[in-house]
């Protein structure tokens, strides 16, 4: 094989492919990129069994060939090299080792057999619809927060993605929760996704996901099955197993009689929390808001580092109420809402709080409380 790159050509497609890639592996072969070479085409590969992370390359080919090197070695030698470096690269040593030649730096790297890399077994995805790099922003973006970290409810460790409806409207929404918080979602329902099943995708292909729609402003090809999805982006293609479990009935957890309304300049609010939750316990984040007409009092306090208060105006009207929230998942809250108002839709002090964006429907958080 021997081929020679544009050095920012192939330092943008190594690093995408070896972000799939874990640094430490039990199993050698999965520390290696593939590179596919053939038909004017160059194609490289990285999985880690649960995802994949597939990227070509239009460009000629000197001599076709296959090889696999270590994804993150390779990375690093491509990304210290000048810009607007050409990188030669070729095989050598019956395709056991690879040799990298760009200027005057030469590099060789220890390979593996190409027949030793696994694939990621094909199957049928037969739902397919696209959705717009945008929408597929939003949907991550305000629901990620919320995804749980703990391996024991693995079910939890995802977004939840599925077809359903509110208000007569035909919807895809997105649900992320880890038993503290919950972060609901929706665009509207692409065409072909209306018997697509609820799946669960998991957090690490979220996180690369996400930075591949950072890098794309046209609509991204989704297809899935009941346990597999696939992510296409033009010359990327990124498929993953789905978590095997069954996301909780999430809609049980939203409150219907949360009637005390609390409108909130939702700015003032966030810094307000952050500069309050400074004194609370590096522990419990705790802060407390009393609501009474026109008015928020944000308290904390510390046997430590002491006590903080700020008032915030409100629109309220109702009876005083006190309760206390993690102030980290407040924030988390306020920084997903786009819109200069917040609101809070409260019951009372042991009950899940619901958050909205004002002007926005499209979305619905809820927190839990605790006590302050």
């Amino acid at each position: 094989m021997k081929i020679t790159f544009e050095r920012a050509d192939l330092l943008r497609v190594l690093s995408h492919v070896q972000s799939v890639v874990e640094r430490r592996n039990t199993i050698p072969i999965l520390s290696n990129v593939k590179i596919e070479a053939t038909n004017d085409r160059v194609t490289l590969n990285a999985t880690d069994m649960d995802l994949e992370m597939v990227e070509s390359l239009t460009l000629p080919i000197d001599t076709p060939g296959a090889i696999t090197a270590p994804a993150h070695t390779l990375h690093d030698i491509v990304r210290k090299l000048p810009d607007g470096a050409q990188v030669a690269m070729e095989t050598t040593d019956e395709e056991s080792r690879l040799g990298l030649r760009a200027g005057r730096s030469r590099f060789t790297l220890a390979c593996l057999p190409t027949a030793d890399f696994p694939v990621m077994a094909g199957g049928d995805l037969p739902h397919t619809f696209a959705l717009s790099s945008s929408e597929l922003r939003a949907l991550i973006d305000r629901t990620r927060f919320a995804i749980s970290t703990e391996e024991t409810r693995y079910y939890l460790n995802g977004i939840y993605l599925h077809a359903t409806e509110r208000d007569g409207v035909k919807v895809l929404r997105a649900v992320a929760t880890d038993g503290h918080r919950l972060a609901s979602v929706e665009v509207p329902l692409p065409p072909g996704a209306e018997a697509m099943p609820g799946v669960i995708v998991p957090r690490k292909t979220v996180a690369e996901l996400r930075k591949l729609i950072d890098e794309t402003t046209d609509d991204v090809a989704v297809s899935l099955s009941e346990t597999k999805i696939r992510f296409a982006f033009g010359s990327a293609v990124l498929t993953s197993k789905l978590i095997d479990g069954t996301f909780p009935d999430y809609e049980r957890v939203i409150p219907a009689g949360n009637d005390r309304i609390v409108d909130v300049n939702r700015s003032l609010l966030a810094e307000a929390v952050d500069r309050v939750s400074a004194i609370s316990t590096e522990k419990s984040r705790a802060i407390k808001l009393s609501m009474t007409d026109g008015t928020m009092v944000l308290t904390a306090t510390s046997p430590d580092a002491g006590s903080a208060t700020e008032e915030v105006e409100i629109s309220y009207g109702g009876d005083k109420i006190d309760i206390g929230f993690n102030s980290r998942y407040l924030l988390d809250i306020m920084q997903q809402i786009e819109g200069d108002s917040a609101q809070l839709a409260l019951s009372d002090a042991a009950s899940p709080t619901i958050i909205r964006d004002a002007g926005d429907a499209s979305a619905i958080y809820v927190v839990m409380p605790m006590r302050v």
